[in-house]
């Protein structure tokens, strides 16, 4: 196409490194802190590599700990606010499995590095996880300038009522020196308001 836009296609694309990363750790994760641990990890590449946000994500089968698909912050590199750790995460499994809605493919949680943002706790909650596990809190984001949305005040209960588990505090304080480091070398803090 000449001087138009493409409009009929998106393309999201994870860091190359990413696939080298999930390669390396191996495929089952046996409890939540593993999980969380590997996230983690991922956030904090993506801020050494420079190719996001301080935000990572991974879905899990909650029967075998096995990695279905990984997810880290694209919004700045890829130029799309929509494209969070949680959401790509989330993408990717459901097109690995086949399924808009995970339910229908086996149980399944989200494990984030930090706590959803309004638009990642509507798309967790459609996306058909069990399980959502957050290292990080909504608190700890916005403390280093994130804007994380107009949420429910209570969307944790609500989760719980649409039968989402959802367990908070894994690994706090290691996910939250993550988004400090972010900070602290001048990253760029995107719909901060």
């Amino acid at each position: 196409m000449s001087d138009r836009l493409d409009n009929s296609r998106i393309h999201l694309n994870l860091p190359d490194w990413v696939e080298k990363t999930v390669t390396d750790a191996g495929d089952i994760f046996n409890d939540f802190e593993d999980r969380m641990r590997f996230v983690i990890a991922l956030s904090r590449r993506n801020i050494q590599e420079q190719t996001g946000g301080p935000f990572g994500a991974g879905v899990f089968d909650t029967r075998t700990g096995r990695l279905i698909a990984a997810g880290v912050n694209q919004v700045v590199s890829s130029h799309c606010s929509i494209a969070h750790a949680e959401i790509l995460a989330l993408a990717l499994a459901q097109h690995l499995l086949g399924a808009y809605d995970l339910r229908s493919k086996g149980d399944y949680e989200l494990v984030s590095s930090c706590e959803p943002c309004a638009m990642c706790i509507g798309a967790t909650g459609w996306s058909g996880v069990v399980r959502l596990v957050c290292g990080a809190r909504d608190e700890d984001a916005r403390r280093v300038g994130f804007d994380e949305g107009d949420k429910p005040a209570h969307w944790p209960k609500a989760f719980e009522q649409r039968g989402i588990e959802v367990v908070r505090d894994i690994l706090r304080e290691e996910a939250v020196s993550v988004l400090e480091q972010y900070k602290a070398q001048g990253g760029i803090i995107y719909n901060s308001g």
